[in-house]
């Protein structure tokens, strides 16, 4: 079966992780780079990169690459790229996003222009035909230029993997799956421990997490973009790979697993994202402020997105509710405490400096991660 270089970018600062993730689903890994992972897989390892990935992006076949410093070699660059092994005669295509750091060439619509007219005189030689209807499958390319080197590569998820299809409603300021799940899976948590999220907003940490628990793979219930494209995957991979999905679910054993937040509304939204998840009854979500965090038992994990205060009027609130989380974390013996914000007096207010502190792009916002690590439980005894 033909082999891919698959390019699969994640959120700055999460790189470690979606590695483990590859190396788990059994790929060999190319390189690393600052925002993105690449490995090497075949037509099934892109259907299964898709479906099981919790903390992907989206994932790419790698066209090609090559160097250019003016429109000129990037034109020449893109032209000699063998499309017509990869766009049908009736395909769509476009430069759906370009994105350059540290090179000659820097504004993204010039390059997707410039790219888009080197594509279509490719295919024009090789098809032999003037005119394009593109009303077939969509093929969206994405470009980054890294230092004059250009890496491009066709997307074959379409929305972007984040989007689990769970989530119809969201918070003001709702943290992606991808990123929760990557944050998740940077702690020692796992379904043996209890997990709490004070400020659960539309209930993204306590879902993935039961997702998790559950080992339901994040893909399996959206469609991807080259689920169409059978002249490269064909169909059957696709029905493989959610059938290895459905046989891998296991809600034998669940943790307890609760999320709070202070607005009702978002504790009704949280509801009804899990329900449309399959997770509702596995989770415990409450209307109940951060000053009423307290549990009965022993090592368990919070893990949070508190507000940031990146409105003007929210600022003021900021040191109160930072305040309340520190003095109930430390009423909590033995727990751990894990949290993304941007707010620099984070660390002083829960009165002890973090075990570890992670720099993590949320978007554009340089976040921290916190991480307050409580001590190991005692090993538990296997009946």
């Amino acid at each position: 079966m033909k082999k891919f270089e698959c390019i699969v970018p994640c959120h700055f600062g999460l790189e470690a992780v979606l590695k483990r993730e590859i190396t788990d689903l059994g790929y060999e890994i190319t390189s690393v780079e600052d925002g993105r992972v690449t490995f090497l897989g075949d037509a099934e390892a892109v259907c299964r990169a898709n479906v099981f990935l919790r903390t992907a992006e989206r994932v790419l076949i790698k066209v090609g690459s090559f160097h250019a410093e003016t429109f000129d070699e990037l034109f020449e660059g893109t032209k000699a790229l063998p499309w017509e092994e990869w766009i049908p005669m009736d395909g769509k295509f476009w430069v759906a996003k370009a994105a350059s750091v540290k090179s000659k060439l820097f504004s993204p619509s010039d390059i997707q222009s410039i790219m888009k007219k080197a594509m279509v005189e490719r295919m024009k030689q090789k098809y032999r035909i003037s005119w394009f209807s593109e009303e077939g499958d969509r093929f969206p390319v994405r470009v980054f230029l890294m230092k004059d080197e250009v890496t491009v590569g066709l997307d074959t998820t379409g929305d972007s993997l984040h989007k689990r299809g769970y989530r119809k409603l969201t918070a003001k300021a709702p943290i992606a799956e991808n990123l929760a799940a990557a944050l998740i899976m940077l702690t020692p948590w796992n379904k043996h421990r209890i997990l709490v999220d004070p400020f659960c907003g539309s209930g993204t940490f306590p879902i993935e997490a039961a997702l998790m628990a559950g080992n339901v793979a994040p893909g399996m219930n959206r469609e991807f973009l080259s689920e169409s494209w059978e002249h490269l995957i064909a169909k059957k991979e696709w029905y493989d790979c959610i059938d290895e999905a459905q046989d891998l679910i296991d809600f034998s054993e669940m943790p307890d697993i609760q999320g709070y937040d202070i607005d009702p509304e978002m504790v009704r939204i949280s509801r009804e994202n899990a329900k449309l998840a399959g997770v509702e009854q596995y989770i415990h979500f409450q209307k109940r402020g951060v000053e009423q965090l307290s549990h009965p038992k022993k090592y368990g994990f919070i893990i949070t997105n508190p507000p940031y205060g990146e409105r003007l009027e929210e600022k003021a609130s900021l040191p109160a509710i930072y305040d309340a989380l520190g003095e109930r974390y430390r009423a909590l013996d033995s727990w751990s405490l894990y949290m993304i914000t941007s707010y620099e007096g984070a660390q002083q207010h829960i009165g002890r400096k973090a075990d570890k502190n992670r720099k993590i792009y949320n978007g554009m916002m340089k976040t921290y991660y916190y991480q307050f690590m409580g001590p190991k439980p005692p090993r538990r005894t296997q009946d």
